[in-house]
């Protein structure tokens, strides 16, 4: 299934799930107006077809004691001859066990990679950047904004 296959019921069927993942199929068929069955037949398909990627709990970071975001910018080293394997392998499988590390996008530009983190507070973020990013072999520089305010976070797709 491609985007051209996507009606407008597939459309308002993402919209309303995408704001509320645990509303019923009964409420979603009164808003969109078909029967919860063709509606629960619609979401299996946008499934299957790897549309709906998961179904997740949005938690607040400051509710569960992560008061600080910040974004850093990654540069790797080119070339390390200490290990069989390039670094920007290296660095995506690090990055995986790094639980700070929300959000890892590779970038085009000056930097390699832009990672998003959620710590407690500046010397969590200070343990995170000295005993692990920088001691990362394949890690050249960084370079942090932190995050004072949130205009605006949404995880929903514009559909």
């Amino acid at each position: 299934m491609n985007n051209q296959a996507l009606d407008k019921l597939d459309a308002s069927i993402l919209r309303i799930l995408q704001a509320d993942g645990r509303k019923t199929y009964d409420l979603i068929a009164e808003q969109v107006g078909l029967s919860a069955s063709a509606v629960l037949r619609r979401v299996k398909r946008l499934e299957d077809a790897g549309i709906i990627a998961r179904y997740v709990a949005l938690v607040k970071p400051e509710s569960v004691g992560l008061g600080l975001t910040a974004y850093i910018n990654v540069r790797l080293e080119k070339h390390t001859e200490s290990h069989k394997r390039n670094p920007m392998d290296l660095f995506r499988a690090s990055v995986q066990a790094w639980p700070e590390v929300v959000e890892c996008a590779a970038l085009t530009g000056e930097m390699d990679y832009l990672l998003r983190i959620l710590v407690k507070d500046m010397s969590a973020y200070s343990h995170f950047i000295m005993d692990t990013l920088l001691k990362h072999p394949s890690v050249q520089d960084c370079k942090t904004s932190f995050m004072l305010d949130q205009v605006k976070s949404t995880t929903a797709v514009p559909v």
